[in-house]
């Protein structure tokens, strides 16, 4: 692979925790076993089986087929054949394809998604106490993204 079709970059979150957020470029083609504790960004083709203790997006355009996909979140925005399970939450963005099954503790579909298969939902005992936040700061804890509605 080329430096154009890989790239790190280091990022810090708000806990000052070092991340590394992998990009697989466009001209990238990967088949096999990928294990990832930190962020990846796949933006070409990828066949195989994924399982990361970190995030994982299927950017536009691009193609996975797998036998499953395991990771801490899963964003989609292109397209993923194969089941799906991920510990935080699975968000198929709009124009996304999944064809397979998914397993996880949140979901968000948007509109003008295909997708076939059954879901799963984990249980899971929310981190925030509802009935302590406001109903601002609930809304901010989760709200992902918003859609502009006209």
């Amino acid at each position: 692979m080329s430096d154009e079709a890989t790239k790190e970059i280091v990022k810090t979150t708000k806990d000052d925790e070092k991340r590394t957020l992998t990009v697989f470029g466009l001209e990238t083609e990967f088949d096999g076993v990928l294990e990832f504790s930190d962020d990846l960004v796949i933006t070409g083709k990828y066949n195989g089986r994924i399982k990361a203790s970190g995030n994982l997006e299927i950017a536009k355009d691009s193609i996975c087929t797998v036998e499953k996909i395991s990771a801490n979140s899963i964003v989609i925005s292109g397209t993923v054949t194969g089941n799906l399970e991920a510990a935080e939450r699975v968000e198929i963005c709009s124009g996304g394809v999944v064809t397979g099954d998914i397993t996880t503790a949140r979901l968000r579909i948007e509109n003008n998604v295909e997708f076939e298969g059954q879901i799963t939902m984990l249980d899971k005992i929310p981190e925030e106490n509802l009935f302590a936040s406001a109903s601002a700061e609930y809304k901010q804890a989760i709200v992902l993204r918003t859609d502009i509605i006209e």
